[in-house]
């Protein structure tokens, strides 16, 4: 049984390859995927979660990523991610352990090569302008990934509830070309913005529908469960909406679910997914000024796709 430390995921993981990687894994059929999701709250009042997230294609892998969710982790000294876990693979065809992976590294390359996916399809490719929303372990990823499908990106506005954050991030990223600055004022950095990308806890949203100019591409990465939100109403009427699977955006997360609680669009008015786009059977970005959002729910399936294009790669690195 192969074990893949962190290091080894990053080192084979790189952007470009993840994003036709998945790609390809949503040309192929998932015949079970399910999710288990405990809480309990934590000290300062908020909650911490444990989730299980096993995913099956009949007679080529399982799956189960274990992962703890742990917010205080990056508000306080501990050193720690939000987010940690580990990853088992198993063969399809005999129940064999063929792996166990970093599910933290995993994690972060699969959440952020998903959000590069939906870009591609839908971000203009001429985009020269990002703003990155929250500075936590999850933002740098999102930017290597972003400005990596989109290499036309020069300027990266980072944004953070705690300005030191977003500074520290904006001092210590390295990308050959791309000048990357904290801001202060997410409103105007969103406005000039081409791809605004979001990976916060926020409960309330932070993007306003009115920021988004014409041909806005708008990630939405954070707000995992229904009470939290990273995008006001009128993100959603401005914009033509994708999600990266109805299994874990519809009925689950706010920025979906809130909109149509509120009668602003109906699920029906979702226009594609990632298995949609990656098969043709709807399109992307259809003008230069039209407005995108992209809703990123993560799920099993993915990690496993990903977990497969690591392990594949790893045996030729090997």
């Amino acid at each position: 049984m192969k074990h893949i430390a962190a290091d080894a995921v990053h080192a084979l993981l790189d952007y470009p390859g993840v994003v036709e990687g998945l790609k390809a894994f949503h040309r192929q059929d998932i015949d079970d995927i399910r999710d288990v999701y405990m809480t309990q709250p934590n000290q300062a009042a908020g909650t911490d979660g444990f989730l299980l997230l096993p995913a099956w294609q009949r007679g080529q892998a399982i799956g189960v990523k274990l992962v703890s969710v742990f917010p205080e982790n990056e508000r306080t000294d501990t050193g720690l991610p939000t987010v940690q876990g580990v990853y088992a693979l198993f063969d399809g065809a005999t129940g064999e352990p063929t792996a166990i992976i970093d599910g933290t590294a995993l994690t972060l390359r699969k959440t952020a090569g998903d959000s590069a996916t939906g870009a591609s399809f839908l971000a203009r490719d001429d985009a020269r302008v990002m703003v990155m929303a929250g500075a936590g372990a999850m933002a740098p990823h999102l930017i290597m990934a972003h400005t990596a499908i989109r290499p036309s990106i020069r300027e990266v506005w980072v944004w953070n509830r705690t300005g030191a954050r977003a500074e520290k991030l904006a001092e210590t990223l390295k990308l050959d070309g791309i000048t990357l600055r904290a801001t202060s004022d997410l409103e105007a950095a969103t406005r000039e913005a081409d791809v605004i990308s979001c990976a916060t806890m926020a409960q309330e949203p932070l993007i306003e529908g009115a920021w988004l100019k014409p041909g806005a591409h708008l990630d939405l990465v954070g707000g995992y469960q229904p009470e939290m939100r990273e995008a006001d109403d009128e993100c959603v009427r401005r914009a033509r909406v994708y999600v990266d699977s109805r299994w874990f955006t519809v009925g689950k997360v706010g920025d979906i679910k809130t909109p149509v609680d509120n009668g602003v669009m109906t699920e029906d008015g979702i226009v594609g997914d990632l298995f949609e786009l990656s098969r043709g059977t709807v399109s992307g970005r259809q003008t230069a000024d039209e407005i995108t959002l992209f809703k990123n729910g993560g799920g099993g399936h993915l990690d496993l796709g990903v977990a497969r294009l690591l392990v594949e790669r790893f045996g030729q690195n090997a």
